[in-house]
């Protein structure tokens, strides 16, 4: 049955699926830039300290790590697209919930489960769509899911430049409720994973799946025999992430993750009060938000491309090492001008990285650990964005300049891509079943 699925030609079940998923993705982001948005305007109406403003960052992706360990560990349970729409719809409202902060405290519970949601729908996504795109473009459909989340910034720029300023801080939280409704979207058009439902020996509904396909793409039906004996695997534990079989793969990951969502929160969420604290006033104009922005879209594309073409390993790690040299030269800007080509620059590498590594990571675990295995790698990661905007706050209050601060995030870029390109495992091209 699995060769069938292989065997599909790409048609508009795939391009809706990832639109559909692609949705999600959005909305994550959206909420993600219209927190980094909204705190300079929240710091000064609840007269905060920077400590207090990287909190509010920390403990959304104290919620992430959270979310994406859990989720992941419960998709493998009960089913992708079940979890998919219960972390959209608890994001959704805890995001609404934020409006009606009345204290400080509050808020920071609040944005915790806010990140809970998210954590817990990025990794589950990716798995979905891994999971149905065939072989040979699998890489390049999980890095266009992943270009959603720069439309989303881009949406988030778009509403924070013409719809706050006239409604305020809170009507950003209003709208971040919105996504909430479209759980019936993933209702109607997002189906089960057919390698889920078979890894759970739920075979009369995977093969109804596939017939739908096979239907609406125009296939010809084959017949299933299923007197085929569908092996029994093991109740997959954390621990399996580090049998001998796993052991480096899930090290790589994890050292990856935790370095690419530590300097990306670290950067980007505290960029324009970085940035205009050393009096470059360009960073509070529209213009100079679009242009980071807009980067992030060619740099998902290119990745796409060339994801297919050299290979995840290669890719991921070049891009690790191009976002580093840029922060660097970033962190050392004395004009406008470098500042805005080498962030622009820094956008391109970075979240085009962002994008192999989702492709990555669901590819390198088998189906009965994958959305367990990319959950946890996400999870991790995600200590290390519980840390940086923290320690971004910290340092901005001890005195430390810009450039010292980017210099610490260009090491870490060039150190994660190192660990990629020494223990990485090259996935291109190989079946999900291939994966051992």
């Amino acid at each position: 049955m699995l060769e069938r699925l292989e065997n599909l030609p790409v048609g508009n079940f795939h391009y809706k699926l990832l639109i559909v998923t692609g949705l999600g993705w959005l909305f994550d982001s959206m909420d993600t830039g219209l927190i980094s948005f909204v705190l300079p305007m929240l710091a000064k109406d609840w007269n905060l300290t920077p400590e207090q403003v990287g909190l509010i960052g920390s403990i959304g992706l104290f919620g992430m790590a959270i979310g994406a360990v859990m989720a992941g560990s419960l998709a493998d349970k009960f089913g992708r697209k079940n979890i998919f729409a219960a972390t959209v719809i608890l994001y959704s409202v805890s995001t609404g919930l934020c409006a009606i902060a009345w204290s400080y405290e509050s808020l920071l519970a609040f944005r915790f489960f806010v990140g809970f949601g998210l954590g817990g729908e990025l990794p589950v996504a990716a798995t979905l769509v891994s999971e149905y795109a065939p072989a040979n473009l699998r890489g390049r459909f999980i890095v266009l899911l992943e270009s959603f989340w720069g439309l989303g910034w881009l949406t988030a720029a778009l509403l924070s430049y013409f719809f706050i300023p006239f409604f305020g801080w809170k009507s950003a939280f209003i709208i971040g409720a919105l996504p909430a409704f479209y759980v019936f979207l993933i209702r109607l058009h997002m189906p089960e994973s057919v390698r889920y439902l078979l890894s759970k020996g739920r075979i009369d509904e995977a093969e109804a799946i596939i017939d739908e396909l096979e239907c609406k793409l125009g296939v010809e039906h084959k017949p299933f025999n299923k007197n085929v004996e569908i092996p029994e695997v093991a109740q997959p534990s954390p621990l399996t992430l580090f049998t001998p079989q796993f052991r480096v793969r899930t090290i790589m990951l994890w050292l990856t993750w935790f370095g690419i969502v530590f300097s990306y929160y670290g950067i980007f969420m505290w960029l324009p009060s970085i940035v205009y604290a050393q009096g470059f006033e360009v960073v509070k104009s529209f213009e100079y938000v679009l242009v980071m922005t807009l980067a992030q879209l060619p740099g998902y594309f290119a990745a796409a491309w060339l994801v297919d073409k050299i290979g995840r390993r290669y890719t991921l790690s070049s891009f690790l090492l191009m976002s580093g040299i840029c922060a660097f030269f970033f962190g050392n800007s004395d004009t406008s001008t470098t500042l805005l080509i080498s962030g622009a620059a820094m956008s391109f590498f970075n979240l085009g990285a962002w994008g192999v590594i989702y492709t990555y990571t669901p590819e390198l675990y088998p189906t009965f650990i994958r959305a367990l295995g990319s959950g946890y790698a996400a999870g991790f990661g995600r200590i290390g964005g519980i840390i940086a905007p923290a320690l971004v706050g910290s340092l901005i209050a001890s005195g430390f300049h810009f450039n010292i601060i980017f210099g610490l995030f260009a090491s870490v870029f060039i150190v994660i891509s190192i660990v990629v390109l020494s223990l990485g495992l090259e996935s291109k091209q190989m079946s999900l079943e291939d994966i051992h």
